[in-house]
């Protein structure tokens, strides 16, 4: 397998090709295309308000950005028909609210999508709309549908713009391990999840890691996150050139894992795009987060991993035929990601990607990918493959298991 590193020669055309695309893209783009967009009412913003005015029982309700523990406290308070009352009053707020039972938040999801796609059906006929409009709202009706089923587990969902949402695999609440997976460019509500080259999008691969970490270990008590609940970039344009998408993002993610119930351990599994949002989000992580693991990575934000102020363990690969590779690691006021998480020279345990073919086949069934994120979100890590000349991944582990 040809060296992850790279020679001299080729870091600097690299940092020149980089500029080149920069140049171009903010020439085709313009810099203040993504700063200036026409204000649009949110309909989770109008839910909040409504929800900062409400009362129960003559009792303001708790700020619904307080922490999930005081939150927490307030719902456990609550009868199960109170509960069941503010779900239906307010589905939006409680269906993304951090501390709130996960299977309120269920229940909340499934009201809040079949609104909006009463939405959409409504937008189905409006005769303001193009053609393109109505298209746009027939898919959107049709994703809102299928997350509302009564088998999915929507733990977050937000209908404004392109759409955010996340979803669970397994039972949260009763998970000792919780993987999270957190998708690149071009996720949205209508990308959460794909027929055609399914494992690529955040629902297929969350399934299939769900699946692979219950073959690894069968007795392994663990749920899987599908956690597309940031504003990706659209295309490879000056979003995905940038950290902005990824600082928010990183709030989100943040949040959500200190929402989390229980005291699971949890994996982090970032792809693309993703690994630069988990590497914004790395110093602010809580305590439980056991692992960081990257794939197809254009970069973290840091130079090296003991930069990202993060305790958890840090993983990377890459697969040979992944194009990523030819994206130069550099980071020049403000754009690009810095130094690539597979470079020896970045300190992560680098394993391997076999069988893997290109940037979007890392969570494909039977890839050697695939069983080295099982092993490492059932804490097998003695069982993990090196990727070639990396073979010093697993140092510090001890005995076929750890937690």
């Amino acid at each position: 397998m040809t060296s992850f590193d790279s020679s001299p020669t080729l870091n600097v055309w690299r940092a020149l090709l980089a500029l080149a695309v920069v140049f171009v893209m903010l020439a085709t783009t313009g810099w203040t295309a993504v700063r200036h967009q026409r204000a649009v009412v949110s309909p989770l913003r109008t839910a909040l308000t409504a929800w900062e005015h409400g009362r129960l029982n003559g009792h303001a309700l708790p700020s619904a950005d307080g922490s999930p523990t005081r939150l927490g406290h307030f719902f456990a308070s609550l009868t199960p028909h109170q509960r069941a009352g503010l779900a239906a009053r307010y589905p939006l707020v409680v269906g993304n609210m951090n501390g709130a039972p996960v299977e309120l938040r269920y229940r909340a999801n499934r009201i809040a999508l079949e609104q909006a796609r009463q939405v959409e059906h409504e937008r189905i006929h409006d005769k303001r709309l193009s053609s393109l409009g109505h298209a746009d709202a027939r898919q959107r009706m049709k994703r809102f549908a299928l997350l509302s089923g009564a088998d999915r587990k929507i733990l977050a969902f937000d209908p404004m713009g392109a759409g955010r949402v996340a979803e669970v695999f397994g039972d949260l609440p009763k998970a000792r391990r919780v993987s999270v997976v957190v998708p690149g460019v071009d996720t949205n509500v209508l990308t959460f999840q794909r027929t055609f080259r399914k494992y690529s999008a955040p629902v297929g691969m969350a399934r299939s890691l769900y699946a692979a970490e219950r073959a690894a270990d069968p007795d392994a008590r663990t749920a899987v996150i599908a956690w597309a609940d940031y504003t990706a970039p659209a295309g490879l344009g000056v979003d995905a050139a940038t950290s902005m998408r990824a600082d928010d993002g990183a709030v989100r993610l943040n949040a959500m894992l200190r929402g989390l119930p229980g005291r699971s351990s949890v994996a982090l599994y970032c792809h693309s795009y993703g690994s630069v949002v988990c590497g914004v989000a790395a110093r602010g992580l809580p305590a439980r987060v056991s692992d960081i693991a990257v794939a197809g990575s254009p970069g973290m934000r840091a130079e090296h991993a003991s930069g990202l102020g993060t305790g958890a363990h840090v993983w990377a690969t890459r697969d040979r035929d992944d194009w990523i590779q030819d994206v130069p690691n550099m980071e020049l006021g403000g754009l690009g990601h810095g130094a690539d998480p597979v470079s020896s020279g970045f300190g992560a345990r680098v394993f391997a990607a076999g069988d893997a073919q290109g940037h979007t086949g890392y969570f494909v069934p039977g890839t050697e990918s695939l069983r080295n994120f099982a092993e490492i979100g059932t804490g097998s890590y003695r069982s993990v493959s090196c990727a070639d000349g990396h073979e010093d991944c697993r140092k510090g582990f001890s005995g076929a298991a750890a937690s």
